[in-house]
């Protein structure tokens, strides 16, 4: 093989190595500096450097370096004139030595470079122009042999700096993609905060209304949450079934004050017109745009039963949306542990046996299976926080009592967990 094929061979075999560097690379720093001693290493020569063009502060700044002492300069100004004439030589390297040919407005550009290459031995000035964007400035020293630049190695060098202007490009492209990509999922989080902020507010107002149970909205979304979590929903989902826990009671908005604040059992006319408010929240809530579309629902079918005697509807278990019978759950638990104006709330233990009662038609049994395996983790200390101790107060559970009661009750709705936790098939 004769010289000039030899060359033209290992020309093609560096411009390869350097397209497959650009694409390879995710780190930009890395990516331009690889490239450059492929640059450097496919025509021979000694030192080199890439300043990346940074349009907003007008400067350019120095990304990779070989061959150059430490006291270079990191950064230098480019006016508007100078960047105007680095667009006009695109990609055409312009040699030191020889400035006094170029125009004038040229000279004054690159009288900072000049000082650079005295200082440091760089001979050549390539601009780096990507679709008419000015992307940074290649510097080159002389070559290893001394040689002059011939024709064919500014064509190398042109092709190669082409590339690694493409590769700084599409970086600084990617990289604008990724900071607006965290800046809409900031606004995107601030948008959801705001929404859930938003919901709760309104929980506390439709609370009001009940002088009796306010707080109660709150803590039903807590305990659908709690409940969600425990059954391994997802944390989108799990969030949704909150937001159907604060709103689920919406409806009472409609329902006269003196009904709701009744301070004995209301009547059966009274209770009728109370029972309005399931199906008044769905037309409430079902107008509004939510990010998670059950929401509606969720108020709607929140006093349904497995056994088709709930209302507004008359639903069988299986007609009736697993994240309604959550929030059924969550609600009813929070009625038979918070004091009502005609009783005071329940003991645990009474809890527990109107759970054991009243799963299978009233509430789902995997439902009651996962609060009640939340509280039990909570008793026992086995999670960070505790949220439902927390809600139901200090000395409200005996954990020497209640432990025992749980385990059997979710041993009972779950014998096959149960079975497989003791070792039978």
């Amino acid at each position: 093989m004769d010289l000039p094929t030899r060359k033209l061979v290992h020309t093609f075999g560096a411009l390869a190595d350097l397209g497959q560097e650009i694409t390879d690379s995710s780190n930009s720093g890395e990516m331009v500096l690889t490239s450059l001693h492929l640059l450097l290493g496919a025509l021979g020569i000694r030192r080199g450097a890439v300043a990346e063009y940074a349009p907003v502060e007008g400067l350019l700044r120095f990304v990779a370096a070989r061959g150059l002492d430490d006291e270079s300069p990191a950064t230098f100004v480019v006016s508007e004139r100078a960047r105007t004439s680095l667009l006009k030589i695109s990609l055409r390297a312009v040699e030191f030595d020889k400035l006094d040919k170029e125009e004038q407005e040229l000279q004054q550009l690159l009288a900072p470079c000049k000082s650079l290459a005295g200082a440091t031995g760089l001979r050549l000035c390539v601009p780096m122009v990507v679709r008419a964007e000015l992307v940074g400035v290649v510097f080159l020293g002389e070559k290893a042999t001394d040689e002059p630049f011939s024709e064919e190695d500014r064509e190398v060098i042109s092709a190669m700096i082409r590339h690694i202007g493409v590769g700084i490009h599409t970086h600084r492209l990617l990289e604008q993609v990724a900071q607006r990509a965290e800046e809409n999922r900031r606004l995107y989080e601030d948008l959801r905060a705001i929404y859930r902020d938003t919901v709760r507010a309104f929980a506390a107002a439709i609370d009001i209304k009940d002088k009796y149970t306010q707080g109660h909205s709150e803590r039903v979304g807590k305990y659908s949450e709690i409940i969600a979590r425990e059954m391994g929903w997802g944390e989108e989902e799990v969030e949704g079934i909150a937001i159907a826990g604060y709103l689920h009671d919406v409806g009472k908005l409609v329902v006269e004050r003196d009904i709701i604040n009744a301070p004995y059992r209301i009547d059966a006319k009274q209770s009728k017109e109370l029972n309005r408010h399931p199906a008044a929240g769905y037309e409430i809530l079902l107008p509004i745009h939510h990010p998670y579309a059950d929401i509606p629902l969720m108020a709607k079918y929140h006093h349904e039963r497995l056994d088709g005697l709930g209302y507004p509807d008359g639903l069988l278990g299986h007609q009736i949306p697993l994240g309604a019978k959550i929030v059924s759950v969550a609600d009813s638990f929070d009625a038979m542990t918070t004091d009502r104006p005609y009783r005071t709330r329940r003991s645990i233990e009474e809890v527990i046996v109107d759970f054991r009662l009243n799963t299978g038609s009233q509430f789902e049994s995997a439902v009651v299976v996962a609060l009640c395996r939340a509280l039990l983790k909570e008793i026992k200390g086995e999670t960070k926080t505790r949220p439902l101790m927390k809600m139901l107060g200090k000395n409200y559970i005996e954990p020497e009592k209640i432990i025992p009661l749980l385990s059997e009750l979710i041993s009972e709705l779950d014998p096959q967990k149960s079975s497989v936790a003791a070792g039978t098939t």
